[in-house]
């Protein structure tokens, strides 16, 4: 049965354990953070360069944070050389994702 698309931010997936999410990526930026949603991308800016992973790896360890969650459970999964990726998240639906990073978000935004 094929998979139907739920919004633009979640990706249909075999694995119903993970979700799929269209991050862009700001490498180099003055601060890490993630900045919001751009279209059906999560924007996140990183201090590190683009350059031998540097930047994946904190793309990866901001969304970890920003969602609560163990870093080992946040994979780059495609776009490791451009900045639009797709990072898969193990453990929580779409529906929690998206709770997540709202509240992170708005916590921010509060500051």
């Amino acid at each position: 049965m094929p998979y139907a698309l739920q919004s633009p931010y979640s990706y249909p997936y075999n694995n119903p354990a993970c979700m799929r999410l269209a991050v862009k990526v700001v490498p180099k930026s003055s601060r890490n953070c993630v900045a919001g949603w751009m279209g059906d991308a999560l924007k996140i800016c990183v201090n590190a360069p683009p350059e031998r992973g540097k930047a994946n790896a904190a793309v990866e360890h901001m969304l970890a944070t920003a969602l609560g969650i163990a870093k080992e459970r946040v994979r780059l999964v495609a776009g490791t050389a451009s900045p639009r990726k797709m990072v898969e998240i193990d453990g929580l639906d779409e529906t929690e994702v998206r709770s997540r990073l709202s509240a992170y978000l708005h916590s921010r935004s509060a500051r």
